[in-house]
């Protein structure tokens, strides 16, 4: 039993700290606020319990005494509760509030900091926030009030101190903080900044001065969340940009995946400055039970000369399944192993193994065709796969006379009772399978819009029976498949 309160940093996944991740991953109960990104949001445990409580600047549909109390009660069931804060929970977060009442009834608590916006903001824009020759010191000012009264700030201190001024929650008084600060002896030409939604895809950055600010931010309908920076540092603005560098900035893609677990694909495209929308993977279920097919299989073992693998899921599972039965593993001593794919390579490669066949093409026709050739008269082979296993692979392996058992050791379990498709540029597969179960989890809505960019022609043809609009990588890897993305948004 014990609450975290967790900052989740400014939005962009990579900016919460390793111990966020760790206590969120640990969680049974999460309370979430709005400016917490999707990508955070989706490393929340399916068996966890999300309460959203949804706070917006001058809206708190559930009030701050309610969340303090939800906070208790959840921590006195015994669970382990992270309260989930954009920022840091202490950097105008009412952290210390919420604190109060589980002090007060004994209840353990942490606090995990977060990185906050008032300095990833500036990061994010190029902003320097001191700098030897323009700031020597930085001032974080909440633009809010409690209950939407006015606001008390002393601009004429800060405007002596002399520093870089940090404004958050402060989009709809931008007028009046402009104003204080030049009614307060500041030269209406000091450089100023807003950045709008800091740190994320959507980020929008405008540079100005105290004087134009409010005028810019008007024009170009600036909303919440927005930091706001006043000072000479902001010159530095248009030198120092490195986001504008990215060739994927602005972009948002859909990545979808035919298994769980960190995805390679979507970690190269947020460094490229993509969004990446990863929608939520089914959850695997081992078919490894006692008197499964595979316990009958491995009876007779070295009636075997080949064993195939056509995903690194189904060498985890498979080896998984060893230890659990605590079967040696020279007993697969005599056997030939064939895959399909780079990264199913890479997971045999981790347990000491290296594949006797792989086809250059990542696709069950490629591997069948290999395997006919391969496979001696007299040899059997053992297919260690999915239960919704493509047919290609056992087709073209009948045709040619091969013998073979096709054991489904895992299914795919799809929850889609909270999919939402968001707007994106493009949607990207790296399967059949993928596209399949995308296909499934948004039954009911318009995908024909979707701009479909797949690995090989077998996936883009799946896409393609769904009626998008489909585009195929050059060659069957992710390094191909950004390339093309890239050549269809840049």
């Amino acid at each position: 039993m014990k609450v975290t309160l967790v900052g989740a940093g400014p939005g962009d996944r990579g900016l919460l700290t390793l111990r966020g991740a760790d206590r969120i991953r640990n969680a049974d109960v999460v309370l979430t606020d709005r400016f917490v990104g999707d990508e955070i949001l989706a490393m929340i445990p399916d068996s966890a319990e999300i309460i959203d409580v949804g706070k917006y600047v001058g809206n708190h549909p559930v009030p701050q005494d309610e969340i303090n109390r939800m906070l208790l009660e959840k921590a006195k069931q015994g669970l382990n509760v992270v309260r989930l804060k954009g920022g840091d929970p202490f950097v105008f977060g009412r952290g210390g509030e919420e604190l109060e009442l589980l002090a007060e009834n004994g209840i353990p608590f942490e606090v995990v900091p977060g990185v906050t916006s008032a300095i990833a903001g500036a990061a994010f824009a190029g902003i320097p926030i001191t700098h030897r020759d323009y700031a020597s010191s930085f001032h974080v000012i909440t633009g809010h009030a409690k209950n939407n009264e006015p606001t008390d700030i002393d601009y004429g201190a800060l405007v002596d101190a002399g520093g870089t001024l940090v404004f958050m929650m402060g989009v709809s008084a931008l007028g009046d903080i402009c104003a204080g600060c030049i009614n307060a002896g500041m030269d209406e030409n000091m450089p100023a900044a807003i950045v709008e939604n800091a740190t994320m895809n959507s980020q929008r950055k405008f540079v100005g001065t105290v004087g134009t600010l409010p005028g810019i931010a008007d024009k170009n309908a600036v909303v919440s969340p927005a930091v706001i920076i006043i000072g000479k540092v902001c010159e530095l603005s248009a030198k120092y940009d490195w986001i504008v560098q990215k060739p994927l900035q602005g972009k948002s893609i859909i990545v979808a995946r035919a298994r769980p677990g960190a995805s390679k694909l979507s970690a190269a495209l947020r460094t490229l400055g993509c969004q990446v929308h990863q929608m939520p993977s089914p959850s695997i279920v081992p078919l490894t039970a006692s008197g499964s097919h595979i316990e009958n299989v491995m009876e007779k073992i070295d009636s075997y000369s080949w064993l195939v693998f056509t995903s690194a899921v189904g060498v985890r599972i498979f080896y998984s399944y060893l230890m659990e039965r605590k079967i040696d593993i020279r007993k697969l001593h005599h056997l030939k192993i064939a895959c399909v794919g780079s990264e199913t390579q890479s997971v045999l490669g981790r347990r000491g193994l290296v594949a006797d066949y792989c086809p250059d093409v990542f696709n069950g026709e490629a591997l069948a065709q290999g395997l006919s050739k391969l496979v001696e008269d007299g040899e059997k082979i053992l297919i260690a796969r999915a239960k919704d296993g493509a047919e290609d692979l056992t087709r073209m392996l009948t045709d040619s006379g091969i013998d073979f058992d096709d054991v489904r050791i895992y299914d795919k379990k799809i929850d889609v009772k909270q999919l939402e498709l968001p707007d994106a540029d493009c949607a990207a597969f790296t399967s059949s399978s993928a596209v399949e179960w995308f296909a499934e989890a948004a039954a009911g809505m318009d995908i024909s819009r979707i701009k479909a960019v797949c690995i090989g022609k077998k996936t883009a043809a799946t896409a393609n029976s769904h009626g998008m609009e489909t585009y195929i990588s050059q060659e069957a890897t992710i390094d191909s498949l950004i390339e093309k993305i890239k050549a269809l948004l840049q």
